[in-house]
């Protein structure tokens, strides 16, 4: 699937982060790359004018460096649909996409465009969410605003910009909340966008045989603790699951609390299966795939990673034991 489809990266963060910074520097870079890039905003917020050459069409505009901007008028699927038609055509030429979202958006949406259009999911590939973090104002911001939270918990990857306007412990601070708050995305500095691009293209965080990363330590401390509506947990056991009893409490859980489960994913150990059993999924779409083998000395084990708002850790944890072989 990796080497047919179209990957797409969902670039979010809230307003003031410096998404824009980053999309500029990537659109300047000569990477190699030929990036179609969607915006939901466009004018003072969106990419410098004089980075962008005007075509016939106002909606395709031709990067310096052979990226694609293409300005969201109207609904994604349409924007891409036109985006494939025009590629297959041989009007534009691109190999990637990424999709810039407002400062105030939840990525939810965006990112579930990937899985509800079969014409989408047959052309397309939700390579990862990016989510920028303003290191200088988003302590308040999380405090404050339940969309910076969900841009959190989406994140396959969190890039903490401005780190040059805060000292080193509100840096560690933040870093260390927003391990509690999303455990698998990894945390990095940057500065005026300076990421490698190798750090954000080709993650394949939504990929269902992407390696699962959670951090161990993040629930060992209990320092600085706020009461964000955001937040994750970890089910471990070394005991097999009931494969039928999972499948039914997984599915009673996202009737119930699917529209809060921002993203949950795991490697899980299945009862007569010598597979690891990798599932994902996002608020109510939930999907499952055979794994690599067990190896012969491997200790056998599940793990699973929930994030969400203000979901019940103990009725998820103790419905999971008894779901257990």
């Amino acid at each position: 699937m990796a080497d047919t489809h179209v990957p797409v990266t969902i670039l979010t963060g809230f307003l003031g982060s410096g998404k824009t910074t980053l999309l500029n520097r990537i659109l300047q870079e000569q990477h190699g790359h030929r990036i179609a890039v969607i915006e939901n905003e466009f004018g003072e917020e969106g990419v410098d004018n004089d980075l962008l050459l005007q075509e016939r069409d106002e909606q395709i505009v031709e990067m310096n460096n052979g990226c694609i901007c293409c300005t969201v008028r109207g609904d994604l699927v349409r924007i891409l649909g036109d985006l494939r038609a025009r590629r297959q055509r041989g009007e534009i030429a691109f190999e990637r996409v990424m999709i810039e979202t407002t400062g105030m958006a939840d990525p939810g949406p965006v990112a579930q465009t990937f899985f509800i259009d079969d014409d989408i999911a047959d052309y397309y590939l939700l390579d990862a969410v990016i989510t920028v973090v303003d290191a200088r104002h988003g302590e308040r911001q999380l405090d404050e605003h339940r969309e910076a939270q969900e841009q959190v918990g989406f994140a396959d990857r969190i890039l903490m910009s401005k780190v040059d306007l805060v000292d080193a412990s509100t840096q560690e601070r933040l870093r260390a909340r927003l391990g509690r708050m999303n455990p698998r995305a990894p945390v990095r500095a940057v500065h005026f966008g300076d990421a490698p691009i190798a750090e954000i293209l080709d993650i394949r965080g939504f990929n269902l045989n992407a390696v699962l990363e959670i951090d161990p330590a993040f629930l060992e401390s209990d320092e600085h603790h706020h009461d964000d509506a955001v937040q994750s947990f970890v089910f471990r056991s070394g005991k097999p699951f009931d494969p039928l009893k999972l499948e039914d409490f997984l599915s009673g859980l996202i009737q119930v609390y699917g529209p809060d489960m921002l993203r949950y994913k795991g490697v899980l150990y299945m009862k007569g299966s010598d597979r690891q059993t990798v599932f994902q999924g996002v608020h109510m779409m939930m999907g499952a795939d055979a794994g690599r083998r067990w190896k012969p000395a491997e200790r056998r084990a599940s793990r699973m990673v929930f994030i969400g708002r203000n979901l019940p850790k103990d009725t998820f944890i103790k419905g999971l034991e008894q779901c257990l072989a």
